[in-house]
């Protein structure tokens, strides 16, 4: 066994409607469409068939990008843990970098396609790490039913699912219409605040009392993102007059937005606190906050989390003009971050979206904070069997710039493929990470997409030896560590009660997997979403030896490691494990070859 000591310093070196579909016992939107074949664990169809499917106030924020990880990841619920096969076709050439398992996480949203026991099982097995609730759809006893089946899921060991709960949001609909309207350019409609507005007659009713005021002339209004859009011309105390630039079908209850501008509504609606309410009882490990327009909302939810004595992660969603004007702040304040591409791309013009994935990706990045990119990353495959050529590229983009995850929506909730879908997301992540260790090295010193990763906080010249904080002082130890396991080519394994060392880790995205062992359920769940981190169950014992060992046992089992190979073993964090608080150490040890295989070879 070699050994390395380190004390004190370290040298530096989605679209949303309502509905109420019930099918397969729980109740959504969209009708199910059947998935001709389910593929088998190499991602290929197998013949199975599916049985159906202004300024803000001023507020005082932390400088210390790691306030988030301050009190660790604290949470209290139950669950277990084994992660999927990954297999991509591979060149020859790739062999020296390839890695066992996919580092980018996969976000799946359950619907009438996946919301049995069978289907999601299926999700799970060929690549799903997060679980996600669309509350825009469905009741609470049909997202309750999807909870209780992620935790049984996980109490078989075979995949480590977290459960994420996106909030429907406010949102400007259009009433009620008699029948669709086909708007053809250059006709001239009315919308309305007045009530019974159907259509006729060329007027159409909105839920919004304050659309009037958020509204100006000349203004864009867009139906559904922008598969209609109309030029405002003129406005009075109830009324807004449009004429149609972009034609099409406008049906009942469509979503509406004004191309630059958010509406003037809170973040969170009275139906979002009773959804919020619901995850908590329920024990979801993250909220996705629809249409935050600035860090006010955050620091809201975390109190009211706080009273409730409960820890879940919230993770912004980014899709409002008002968000990416308050980018910074927001990022500060969330424990992450999504890139919702659909409502940004409608509040924005099209072209910015792709500066601002950028940046919103970098700047979880440079906090150390969780990202997803979502919306229409495999749109067509809701219909059809295989991506466009665009869809592809367009992961393996977010895989370059650094992203935690990447999310399915209609593609898992109500397409005819999901199983693809997901082999489709891993096989081109997984394929992409491969590509960047062979031909860009290693990722933390960036690529054409990604910026250099640097210090989360920085190391300040001016500090007495001796009294670097612990934040500090972990986040260097993290950087080594990476370090250290990248020069000789091999996985970190790290044991931790709160997540806050394998999140650091994670950071620096070491070239081979992180594994994590954590006593804590809901620390393993949490850390589903954590590129990198393939988070494993297990009781620690009173002596460190006896858990290495142990950990490197289950290891072997489950085909992570072999015997012959080496290890790096992380013990450090905010709470010591079997070491003085004083003390960072990492151990590189040989894991032990099964004397039966030594035999043999001899």
């Amino acid at each position: 066994m070699v050994s390395g000591l380190l004390q004190g310093k370290l040298p530096l070196g989605n679209g949303r409607r309502a509905g109420n579909v019930k099918q397969r016992q729980c109740a959504h939107a969209r009708p199910v469409v059947s998935e001709a074949a389910r593929p088998g664990q190499d991602g290929f169809a197998k013949g199975h068939k599916q049985k159906n499917k202004q300024s803000e106030p001023a507020r005082p924020v932390s400088t210390d990008a790691l306030a988030s990880y301050s009190q660790g990841i604290s949470l209290s619920k139950e669950l277990g843990y084994k992660p999927q096969e990954q297999t991509s076709v591979e060149r020859p050439e790739m062999s020296k970098a390839m890695t066992p398992f996919r580092k980018t996480k996969i976000v799946c949203t359950i619907g009438p396609t996946s919301c049995s026991r069978e289907d999601l099982f299926g999700l799970a097995d060929q690549g799903m790490n997060v679980a996600r609730l669309n509350m825009s759809h469905g009741d609470h006893k049909s997202h309750k039913a999807v909870v209780d089946l992620v935790k049984e899921y996980n109490k078989l060991n075979r995949n480590n699912v977290a459960i994420m709960l996106d909030t429907k949001g406010p949102e400007v609909r259009s009433g009620d219409v008699t029948e669709p309207i086909d708007m053809k350019p250059g006709a001239k409609y009315t919308f309305t605040i007045k009530e019974g507005a159907d259509g006729k007659n060329g007027r159409i009713s909105v839920n919004y009392d304050g659309f009037i005021d958020d509204v100006s002339v000349n203004d864009m209004l867009l139906v559904d993102g922008g598969m209609l859009s109309l030029k405002i011309l003129e406005k009075t105390k109830q009324d807004v007059v449009c004429e149609v630039v972009d034609g099409g079908v406008m049906g009942s209850r469509r979503h509406l937005n004004i191309r630059g501008k958010s509406a003037n509504l809170p973040a969170i609606t009275d139906k979002d606190w009773l959804d919020l309410q619901f995850g908590i009882d329920v024990g979801v490990d993250y909220y996705a906050l629809s249409f935050v327009r600035s860090a006010d909302v955050i620091y809201e939810l975390k109190a009211y989390l706080a009273k409730q004595g409960a820890a879940i992660g919230i993770l912004p969603k980014i899709e409002s003009a008002d968000s990416v004007g308050h980018l910074s702040d927001i990022l500060d304040a969330a424990d992450g971050a999504m890139v919702a591409r659909g409502d940004l791309g409608a509040e924005l013009p099209v072209q910015e979206v792709p500066y601002w994935q950028s940046r919103i990706v970098q700047g979880c990045r440079k906090r150390g904070k969780p990202v997803i990119v979502a919306t229409n990353m495999l749109e067509s495959m809701i219909t059809n069997p295989t991506p466009t050529r665009a869809e592809v590229s367009d992961i393996a983009i977010a895989v370059r710039e650094g992203t935690d995850a990447v999310m399915l929506s209609g593609e898992t909730a109500y397409g005819k493929f999901p199983y693809k879908s997901v082999s489709v997301m891993a096989t081109v992540a997984k394929r992409t990470e491969n590509a960047m260790l062979t031909y860009q090295g290693t990722r933390r010193f960036g690529s054409e997409e990604s910026e250099p990763i640097d210090w989360i906080v920085a190391p300040k010249s001016e500090s007495k030896s001796g009294s670097m904080t612990q934040p500090g002082l972990s986040e260097m130890f993290a950087y080594h560590a990476t370090t250290m396991a990248n020069t000789i080519s091999t996985s970190l394994v790290v044991f931790s009660r709160k997540g806050h060392m394998p999140a650091l880790l994670s950071h620096y995205r070491p070239d081979f997997p992180i594994y994590a062992f954590t006593e804590n359920r809901d620390i393993q769940r949490r850390l589903a979403l954590y590129h990198g981190i393939t988070a494993l169950y297990m009781n620690f014992s009173q002596d460190a030896e006896e858990t290495f060992e142990k950990a490197i046992h289950e290891l072997k089992s489950r085909g992570y490691v072999k015997g012959g190979q080496q290890v790096a073993i992380v013990q450090s964090g905010k709470q010591p494990i079997w070491r003085s608080a004083s003390t960072h150490a990492i151990q590189v040890r040989q894991v032990a070859v099964d004397p039966k295989l030594s035999s043999e070879d001899d």
